[in-house]
């Protein structure tokens, strides 16, 4: 028997600013640090992206044809403010309202992040969020786009708290490029999780129209092994990119539980932290007031124990094998060979979202609701005369909505999905070879092709039936 998805249940497509629009210097928008970071790697450019900058239309309209309910976007914080404070840049502004308006006109929802990977660069090279003043430059960032779009209903304040701080001063994979500094990575993720307490206090407290939440990176960990070391390595690992953030959001502090793993990373690489504890103040309050959490999953690891040095090398190629994590006071993330993975090493474990929904009912409660703000298949999609015939991500997002359907009868809260991503877009670390879209992009001439899948998506999303 098929198995079907609630009936009130949105079928999105997910995007980012600096990953679609294009544009990255016209009409006064300001810098990140990313314009700067990929000339100097000699790598590719955000220009042209996916030009949704112009061309939003035709994306929005293929929304309408193909049944997507909503687009997820963000906003682009420097095409507001090009310094982060200060000026505003209206002609940014009246981009958005077009924007908005166009989604209104085809009956397609905006979904809207306020920060997705791209801090203006004034503030990003005055220390980012390691800078406590610029928590104060995004609340008010914040406030003036809850005034200003009133057509926007659904807010989230951060796209994937986690791999900013991981990938900024962990992994060294995003710019500023610092690897192994946990104090770094775990005063960064303080720091977000404060800064969206205090935002959701100012839109709650401003009664403003609609629903706020965040979009966390969730990815179950499994030990290895049922050794005591390993289970404790999964543990650690899981404490870090997982419990240390659900905590702050839905606790407004840190178990006691929590801060032993994580104190215990820190005391491993010989580093401290200092948590302000008048941040729980505002954390606390903010708690409560989440409308619905984001989860964005893409697979899970297996974590063995590990005590040497940290060695990491993060695949950007697609060569399948390359991949390797290994964290001191961690553990060693495993390649599982029983297990399909993409070309990019990323393990396809679909029950690893159906334990980790299920995980949050269990574990907090007052979640709300849940949308799964990110899932799919980076793919090296085949153009054969307009023809993209692309059943492994078909595949891919079915498990996953099985999984979902299965938590949803489990008496879990899943109110949406949005597939990554609504058409092909540029990859902070691949360039353009990785493709995730419902749609191809023919990235020189910018003409959309609706790939097997975007068919696929719009039967399940007129029927919710998953076939």
């Amino acid at each position: 028997m098929l198995k079907k998805l609630p009936k009130d249940f949105i079928m999105g497509g997910a995007t980012a600013a600096y990953q679609c629009e294009g544009s990255t210097d016209v009409d006064g928008k300001g810098q990140v640090a990313w314009d700067q970071f990929l000339v100097e790697k000699g790598r590719y450019s955000a220009n042209p992206a996916s030009d949704f900058y112009n061309q939003y239309a035709v994306d929005i309209a293929l929304c309408k044809k193909f049944k997507i309910d909503s687009i997820r976007m963000s906003i682009s914080w420097s095409r507001i403010f090009p310094n982060g404070y200060g000026e505003i840049n209206h002609k940014g502004v009246e981009y958005y309202h077009k924007v908005f308006a166009e989604c209104k006109k085809q009956g397609v929802i905006p979904f809207v992040t306020l920060h997705h990977f791209d801090t203006p660069k004034s503030l990003f090279d005055d220390g980012d969020f390691l800078n406590r003043k610029n928590i104060d430059y995004f609340v008010d960032y914040a406030k003036f786009c809850f005034e200003e779009f009133t057509e926007v209903y659904y807010w989230s304040t951060f796209n994937e708290i986690y791999p900013v701080a991981s990938n900024q001063y962990l992994l060294g994979s995003f710019p500023p490029e610092v690897q192994f500094d946990i104090a770094k990575t775990v005063t960064c993720l303080h720091n977000m999780m404060y800064a969206h307490a205090r935002a959701v206090n100012v839109f709650k407290e401003g009664n403003y129209a609609g629903e706020i939440g965040v979009v966390h990176s969730l990815e179950t960990k499994y030990p290895a092994s049922e050794s005591l070391k390993d289970r404790h390595a999964a543990a650690l690992d899981d404490a870090l990119s997982i419990k240390f953030l659900l905590d702050a959001t839905y606790f407004g502090y840190y178990s006691p539980e929590t801060m032993e793993l994580v104190n215990e990373i820190l005391a491993a690489n010989s580093q401290t932290v200092e948590i302000d504890e008048e941040d729980f103040i505002e954390m606390k309050k903010a708690s409560n007031r989440n409308d619905f959490l984001g989860i964005n999953n893409y697979g899970s690891h297996w974590v063995k124990a590990y005590d040497g040095e940290s060695k990491l090398h993060y695949n950007t190629t697609g060569e399948k094998g390359t991949q390797v994590y290994q964290i001191k006071g961690i553990g060693e993330r495993i390649v599982r060979e029983d297990l399909p993975k993409t070309d990019w090493d990323w393990i396809i474990y679909p029950k690893g979202l159906y334990d980790l929904l299920i995980r949050i009912k269990n574990e907090y409660p007052n979640y709300n609701k849940i949308f799964i703000t990110e899932n799919g298949l980076g793919y090296k999609d085949e153009f054969e005369e307009g023809i993209i015939m692309d059943d492994a991500r078909i595949d891919y997002v079915r498990q996953h909505f099985n999984s979902i359907a299965d938590a949803c009868e489990e008496g879990v809260n899943v109110a949406g999905y949005f597939i990554w991503s609504l058409m092909d877009v540029f990859s902070w670390v691949n360039g353009y070879t990785k493709r995730y879209g419902l749609f191809y992009i023919d990235f020189e001439t910018q003409k959309r092709y609706p790939k097997e899948s975007a068919y696929w998506y719009k039967f399940v999303s007129e029927t919710k039936t998953i076939i």
